[in-house]
C-alpha cells in the first residue's frame, strides 16, 4: 500500500501553537474533521488511522501514545511540508 503524502500536508497545518507546543489528535478526531466538517478527504475512519501510521513508521508523525493512539508532527513531518525533505528520502512500505 502506498501512503499518500497529501495527508501529512493537511494533518500538519496549524498543529503548532505561537509557543511550539505541538497539538496531539486521535486519528477519530482528524477523519471527523477533514471528512465531515472540511470535507476536504474522501476515505474511511479507517484509511485515515492506518495512513497515520504509516506516516508515524516514516517520523512524519510521532505516536505520543500508544494505548490511546495520539499522534502529532515531528520535525521531520514539517521539514517534508516545507520542501525541505524530498519524498525519495522517506522510508515507507510500498
Amino acid at each position: 500500500m502506498r501512503c499518500r503524502l497529501r495527508t501529512v500536508g493537511i494533518f500538519g497545518r496549524r498543529l503548532e501553537t505561537d509557543t511550539g507546543h505541538r497539538i496531539s489528535l486521535h486519528p477519530t478526531v482528524v477523519w471527523y474533521n477533514l471528512v465531515e466538517e472540511l470535507e476536504v478527504l474522501d476515505r474511511s475512519q479507517n484509511t485515515v488511522s492506518r495512513r497515520m501510521n504509516m506516516l508515524s513508521d516514516a517520523a512524519l508523525l510521532e505516536k505520543i501514545d500508544e494505548k490511546r493512539g495520539y499522534y502529532r508532527i515531528t520535525d521531520r513531518g514539517f521539514a517534508y511540508l516545507e520542501g525541505e525533505l524530498d519524498v525519495s528520502e522517506l522510508e515507507m512500505d510500498q
